[in-house]
């Protein structure tokens, strides 16, 4: 093992052991090395977790909302502070770049200066006179203990777009962060002890598939949030209804890049290759089908060849790459089998990353830019989630026709137009099928202002992630209505 400690809980203010009979170890992707291993929590962890939420709830609730949100300022000076020593357990744990690994913490801070505004994210609304002698006034009020299944893939920033939010509003809150990358989530964890939060209004639990159904079949737990795969968003969010709670699961997706032949091709290559490879692939904002208008079509291929084979894949902590390693050699191989099955299937690899070797990291999981061309939308590689470093390229006729195609995906993340048309981009913001949607910019990815969004089959639920719309998730509305009458 590295320096890194065994993984533990924190419930109630204090650093406890799982006591689950599974567990498993936490590998570096890069070189294959264990740096820790996480022991699961059981139904009675579960339950003790949930009994401290609800205990600390019933004071945290009727605190100020100026007070509740003191703890974060705090957090966030301690989250700037530490930012590169979390980073670096990051990249360790997950693989991507030591860039990267900062983007993403950065884009979690953004989420705590908005959820230090809650006194004004919980004004509702007020009508004077909203009938003769009769006012009304509506009101935000927190519910009790709610709990995030959080993913792999960002594991910094993810956390951060629901325990500001969850704290802030009065309620307390469980992260069970991915078991495959937890020890980010437990220095995350040191400093909310070192802000000040109350005992038991924020807990970490750690765990696999049986931790997952103990929060989902709580009573004692009113809500919960997910990111990651859709049919595990599907299960999550089914199951959790069933069981009369609030859901918000973020799916999957398959994101698509627009290239009219207006665009910048050069920029527009640049960004649609960024968005293709960065964390390697591994995010539910990467753009890895693109379509572009045929006139263009064969210099804009050439274009994103030669980008991807600047790329260099090596270990997150050098400074010279720019595509770590994928999170496991289980995912890696799947990865490789769409490379094969594109083969298959009759696209054309102009980029062949398998081949790639990073010196002195042999045991890594490692895989380069793959680039097809001549995609068609029925391939698998055009139709389902890869989560690797993998980019497929087909013309389109016209712009209206590349939103066609978007459009007959099963999901809807997000989608990119590259433009200097007006007219192209206000087509593209009333028909394209996504709910998040990016002119000009290889990924579509929101401030923490505003909500995350996701459409089709890459978001169950009602309100998103982020901003006002997690805000109204963890709280419910009451409506005051007052008459006076004179005496």
């Amino acid at each position: 093992m590295s320096d890194y400690d065994a993984v533990r809980n924190y419930v109630n203010g204090e650093w406890t052991e799982p006591t689950g009979d599974e567990g498993q170890d936490v590998l570096n992707p890069a070189t294959g090395d264990p740096l820790s291993h996480v022991a699961f929590s059981s139904a009675d962890d579960v339950d003790e977790t949930v009994a401290a939420g609800q205990a600390a709830f019933e004071t945290w609730r009727a605190a100020p909302v100026e007070e509740r949100i003191q703890p974060l300022f705090r957090f966030k000076e301690l989250l700037e502070a530490n930012l590169d020593d979390i980073a670096e357990t990051l990249v360790e744990e997950h693989g991507k770049t030591f860039a990267e690994a900062r983007g993403e913490l950065r884009r979690g801070i953004e989420n705590v200066e908005v959820a230090c505004g809650m006194p004004r994210l919980m004004q509702a609304g007020h009508v004077s006179n909203a009938a003769p002698d009769i006012d009304e006034t509506a009101v935000r009020q927190p519910l009790g203990v709610f709990a995030a299944i959080t993913p792999f893939n960002f594991p910094g920033m993810i956390p951060l777009w629901f325990l500001p939010y969850a704290v802030a509003s009065g309620n307390a809150f469980i992260l069970k962060p991915s078991e495959r990358d937890p020890l980010t989530a437990v220095k995350l964890f040191e400093l909310v002890d070192e802000a000040g939060f109350p005992d038991g209004v924020v807990n970490l639990v750690h765990g696999g598939a049986d931790t997952v159904n103990a929060v989902l079949e709580h009573d004692g737990i009113e809500g919960v949030s997910f990111v990651g795969s859709t049919p595990v968003a599907e299960t999550i969010y089914e199951k959790a209804a069933a069981n009369g709670k609030r859901v918000q699961a973020q799916g999957g997706a398959k994101n698509h890049v627009i290239v009219a032949e207006s665009a910048d091709l050069a920029f527009a290559a640049e960004k649609t290759v960024s968005s293709a490879f960065a964390c390697g692939g591994e995010r539910c904002l990467a753009n890895d089908v693109v379509l572009v208008e045929e006139s263009v079509y064969e210099e804009f291929v050439d274009r994103v060849v030669a980008e991807a084979e600047a790329q260099v894949v090596g270990d997150g902590l050098d400074e010279e790459t720019t595509i770590g390693a994928l999170i496991t050699a289980e995912h890696e191989r799947r990865v490789r089998d769409y490379v094969e099955a594109g083969i298959d299937e009759g696209a054309e690899l102009v980029a062949d990353g398998r081949d790639v070797e990073v010196a002195g990291y042999e045991d890594g999981n490692f895989l380069g830019p793959c680039v097809f061309r001549d995609v068609t939308p029925d391939m698998s590689i055009a139709r389902e989630e890869i989560f690797g470093p993998v980019l497929g390229l087909m013309p389109a006729p016209d712009v209206d026709a590349a939103i066609d195609v978007l459009n007959e995906s099963d999901y809807g993340n997000a989608a990119s137009l590259f433009t200097d048309s007006g007219a192209d981009a206000r087509t593209f913001r009333h028909r394209a099928e996504a709910g998040n949607l990016a002119v000009n910019a290889g990924t579509a990815a929101p401030m923490a202002f505003f909500h995350f969004g996701g459409q089709k089959d890459s978001f169950f639920g009602d309100l998103h992630a982020q901003s006002e719309d997690v805000v109204r998730f963890y709280t419910d509305e009451t409506v005051y209505i007052e008459r006076w009458p004179d005496a």
